[in-house]
């Protein structure tokens, strides 16, 4: 188990050397707000409820798969000053993927009607899906299709679509990823982000 494994948070080193983000792979990404202020919502009772921005955090997560070619989602959690995914590229190509022992397609369809623990404080009156064709004008660079452009583009349209809004919100300037090796650690670490909300007091984002 490589030391990358063992410290999935690591800070200094935001990216594993000579390892192509454009390969086939799953990865588990987390990234964090601006100071890790609470622009997302609070944590009440082991629920997330959720703000505004955190609601337009969580929809253009979705939105990624729309935008992106090649593109599958696994679990997904909004916490109040971070958001935890998992991102799947899995395209078509013959030698586009190491052997690392990643299985893509195991086990990670999406249920985009169960939030896994998102919960607002008024589900008969969730915040507005933003417009498509908002999302189409904020998700840019996707050409390249790699974890770094993906998500460069996703915390560019949260930003740029609160801004409009005139909601109060900044990323932190990178985020952390942990390339998930094989089904095992696949499905602790989507069990990790399902229970994310019940164990923030024990999470290490917790401000």
């Amino acid at each position: 188990m490589s030391d990358r494994f063992k410290n999935k948070y690591r800070i200094k080193s935001a990216r594993l050397q000579n390892w192509d983000y454009g390969w086939n792979a799953a990865y588990f990404l987390t990234i964090c707000t601006k100071d890790r202020g609470h622009f997302f919502g609070e944590i009440q009772n082991g629920k997330m409820q959720v703000s505004p921005a955190g609601a337009i955090a969580y929809v253009l997560w979705e939105e990624i798969k729309i935008h992106a070619k090649n593109v599958e989602l696994g679990e997904f959690v909004v916490m109040p000053n971070h958001v935890h995914g998992i991102l799947i590229l899995d395209r078509n190509e013959m030698n586009t993927t190491p052997n690392v022992g990643t299985t893509p397609n195991v086990g990670t369809t999406p249920n985009v009607g169960t939030t896994h623990a998102l919960s607002l404080q008024q589900p008969s009156k969730q915040p507005p899906k933003p417009p498509q064709t908002i999302g189409q004008q904020r998700f840019q660079n996707q050409g390249k299709n790699t974890v770094s452009s993906i998500i460069g583009s996703y915390k560019s349209a949260v930003t740029k679509y609160c801004n409009r809004l005139g909601l109060p919100f900044a990323w932190q300037s990178r985020f952390h990823d942990h390339i998930i090796r094989d089904e095992k650690s696949f499905q602790r670490i989507s069990e990790y982000i399902i229970n994310n909300p019940l164990n923030w007091p024990d999470d290490q984002f917790f401000k």
